[in-house]
This record gives structure tokens, sequence and C-alpha cells, in this order.
């Protein structure tokens, strides 16, 4: 059976980026751990900014899929929002190229990692976007600009997972639903 280099080079580089981060992984590392030389991994990618960009569209392509098959298409839209938000969150917490990627530009501000970071981020938006405008073609929640909508409802999930438990008391997943819901479903607004 034919040894599927592509392939090899594929697996070889994302575990160097997941293990070094962007900054600290070469094309000699690559190969090393591929087992093959050099000159291979340039047959197929011309550089190592090619090779990352591979590896950054299977993570987004595994990402998008893992939650496709978790999480249930008939549940009511809040119900199903707070259900990608919470696979999204735990995908990256999980991921270890994500947390390296994290990692690395928490601590030297590495252009690509940050260019990663915001392609998975993206991604995201996107995706929550298109479940937005479902929600308002079928009249369960109001008009409003999918991609907007999405961008605020990911970055209130991620202040209240993340960015709340840095000086508070982490909110459980519950706890996070529930105020998702208060703000996005019920709103401040007193009603009479």
């Amino acid at each position: 059976m034919a040894v599927d280099r592509r392939k090899q080079v594929i697996e070889a580089a994302e575990k160097s980026f997941a293990m070094f981060g962007y900054k600290a992984t070469t094309m000699d590392g690559v190969a090393k751990i591929a087992s093959v030389g050099k000159g291979t991994i340039y047959t197929f990618f011309a550089n190592k900014e090619e090779l990352f960009q591979e590896i950054m569209n299977r993570l987004i392509h595994e990402l998008r899929r893992a939650t496709e098959e978790t999480v249930k298409e008939e549940l009511a839209f809040f119900d199903y929002l707070n259900e990608v938000l919470e696979h999204v969150l735990d995908f990256r917490e999980e991921h270890e190229l994500a947390l390296k990627l994290s990692q690395e530009v928490r601590e030297i501000g590495t252009p690509m990692a940050l260019d990663g970071l915001r392609q998975l981020e993206h991604a995201i938006v996107h995706y929550i976007a298109q479940k937005v405008q479902e929600a308002v073609d079928k009249e369960q929640i109001r008009a409003c600009e999918p991609e907007l909508t999405a961008f605020v409802m990911l970055k209130l999930y991620m202040s209240l997972t993340v960015e709340w438990q840095k000086s508070h008391n982490p909110l459980s997943k519950n706890e996070v639903a529930k105020r998702i819901r208060f703000y996005l479903e019920e709103g401040l607004l007193l009603r009479s």
C-alpha cells in the first residue's frame, strides 16, 4: 500500500503547530516528525504559511462537523444556540492547536497565530449567523443583522464563561444559559 506523503506531512504539521505553536514550528521540524525530507513538504506546500492555512482549514472543518453531529437541530432556537456555544467553547478548550495558538498570542503576539484564531472565530460567527438567519426565516426570533447578532452572541457567551471568572466566581453552564436567555431572549426592558 502506497504511503500518502501529503497526509503524513499534514499530520506532522498538526502535531508541530499544536506542540510548539506557529512561531517555533519549522519546516525542518515538520519533516523530522513526518520522517520525510524537507523537499517532500515543498512538493505539497510552498511555505509554512500555506501549510498552516491547510491546518486551520482542517480545524475549522472539524469544528463544524463535530458541532453538526453533536447538536440536535430540533431544539428551540435559544436551547440550540446554547448547545452550539457550549460545544464551541469545549472544542477550543480541548483542541491542542487552539490552546497553543491562544497561548502564543497572549505570550508573544505572533501575527499568524492571531490570524489563525481570527479565522476560527470568523468561522464560528458565520455558522451561528446561518442559524440566526434560519431562526428569523422561521419567525422564531425578530429580524436582525445575522452576522452582527452572531458576533454579539459569541462575545456574550465568551464573556460569561471566560472573562467573568477572572474576577468573580465562575458561572455554571446552566447559569450561563440562563443569562444568555435573559439578555438575548427576554431583554432588560420592563413591559407593562
